[in-house]
C-alpha cells in the first residue's frame, strides 16, 4: 500500500484573526476527508527575512519551509488580497522557495496547487490570478477550481469558523480536488 497523499497548506497573514488562515484550515479539512495527510505552515510564524537573491545566510525556518514544500504532493495556498495583489508576507515566503531549484525535481515540478484568496472587498480573484502566475513560473500545476472569497469579514467569525455553508463546502471541495489531482499526478510519475 502506498503512503497517503501529502497536502501542505501555506498561508496566513499578520491579522488576528486571519480570514485567509481560516479558509485554509477548512480547505485542509476537505483534503483530510479525501484521505490526505495534511500539514500547515502559517507564514506569519516563520519570521522570514526579506528574500534577497544569492543570500548566503539561510535560516532554519527557510530550510524547513523548502523541505516541507518539497515533501508535499499537493499544496493549498491562501493569501489575503492587499491592494490588488497577494500580501507581501506571502510573496516573501514564495520567493524563498527559490532554494527549491537545487532539489530533485526542482521547484514545484509535479506538485498540484489549490488557490484561495480572501478580500475585504469584491476583488478576491486578483490574488488568485497572482498566485496562478507564480505556480506556473515555478513549474507547478494549479487546479482549475479556485476559492476567491470576497467580503471575507462577513464569511468568518472571530474563531475562524465559516458562517457561510456554501463557501465552506467550496473550500472543502478544493482540498478534495487537490488531493485527487495530486494522487493522479503521483501515480502517473
Amino acid at each position: 500500500m502506498s503512503r497517503p497523499i501529502r497536502v501542505l497548506g501555506l498561508g496566513g497573514s499578520m491579522s488576528s484573526p486571519s480570514s485567509s488562515m481560516a479558509a485554509l484550515k477548512i480547505a485542509l479539512e476537505g483534503a483530510r476527508e479525501a484521505g490526505a495527510e495534511t500539514s500547515l505552515i502559517d507564514v506569519a510564524s516563520l519570521n522570514l527575512p526579506m528574500y534577497s537573491p544569492g543570500e548566503e545566510a539561510i535560516t532554519p525556518a527557510i530550510r524547513e519551509l523548502n523541505d516541507h514544500v518539497h515533501a508535499a504532493d499537493g499544496m493549498l495556498w491562501s493569501s489575503p488580497l492587499y491592494h490588488g495583489a497577494i500580501s507581501g508576507l506571502f510573496k516573501n515566503a514564495l520567493d524563498w522557495l527559490e532554494l527549491l531549484h537545487d532539489y530533485k525535481p526542482p521547484y514545484l515540478s509535479g506538485k498540484v496547487i489549490g488557490l484561495i484568496s480572501t478580500a475585504g472587498g469584491a476583488q478576491a480573484l486578483q490574488a488568485v490570478n497572482n498566485m496562478e502566475f507564480i505556480v506556473r513560473a515555478m513549474r507547478g500545476w494549479a487546479v482549475p477550481l479556485v476559492a476567491p472569497i470576497s467580503r471575507a469579514w462577513t464569511v468568518f467569525d472571530g474563531d475562524g469558523q465559516s458562517k457561510d455553508p456554501k463557501i465552506a463546502s467550496q473550500l472543502k471541495m478544493l482540498g478534495q480536488e487537490v488531493t485527487r489531482a495530486a494522487a493522479r499526478m503521483r501515480d502517473s510519475a
